[in-house]
């Protein structure tokens, strides 16, 4: 038994480099504010999530927002590495249903968490427009100009989205099927904006 640990205190604290410091610490501050959001999530959190102190911490970070704005940044680049961010096609589904298995803690605190943050709002907005003008022009192939060509630009990344967070609470069913179901709930969209 270390020490620390017989007397109560925290664990002793591991050198790294600081790249990985810096990784260790916005993994553990993903997971943390997923768990709980922003508001509800505090630093003590996060620094129990990485095991480390405090104190380490504003080594890192000037603040709780900007711990935050960067876990944020780092789960937006890591989708956008994923899926892509210019053009979908068959494979953007199955590629996002995968994203969000292998790093669901990111997904969440982009789609479902990040969204009631208004300090945040700014990253969210941009990521909705970028997606729905991705979709635009990716649709705009298949319905003619217009309002409903509008509307499914809008409608299919939210759907894609809320779909994919609602198959992760549902525990991830028919993880080989999840990609296929959801394809076909935005063919629906497809199919509706058209007629």
């Amino acid at each position: 038994m270390t020490p620390a640990a017989a007397s109560g205190g925290a664990p002793p604290v591991t050198r790294m480099r600081k790249a990985e410091r810096r990784e260790q610490i916005l993994a553990a501050a993903t997971r943390a504010f997923a768990a709980a959001g922003y508001a509800a999530t505090g630093l003590d959190d996060v620094a129990v999530e990485a095991g480390i102190t405090k104190a380490l911490l504003y080594r890192h970070f000037e603040s709780k927002a900007d711990m935050y704005r960067a876990a944020l940044e780092r789960a937006c680049a890591r989708l956008a590495e994923s899926v892509g961010s210019d053009d979908f096609d068959e494979g953007s589904i199955p590629a996002l249903v995968h994203a969000a298995s292998t790093n669901p803690d990111g997904f969440r605190l982009m789609f479902q968490h990040a969204v009631r943050e208004p300090e945040f709002r700014d990253l969210v907005d941009a990521l909705g427009a970028a997606s729905a003008e991705v979709a635009h022009r990716n649709l705009a192939k298949l319905i003619p100009a217009g309002p409903w060509l509008d509307w499914a630009a809008h409608v299919i990344p939210a759907l894609t989205t809320d779909a994919v967070i609602a198959w992760l609470d549902a525990g991830r069913p028919d993880p080989e099927l999840a990609a296929e179901r959801i394809s076909h709930a935005v063919h629906g969209v497809i199919q509706a904006a058209q007629i």
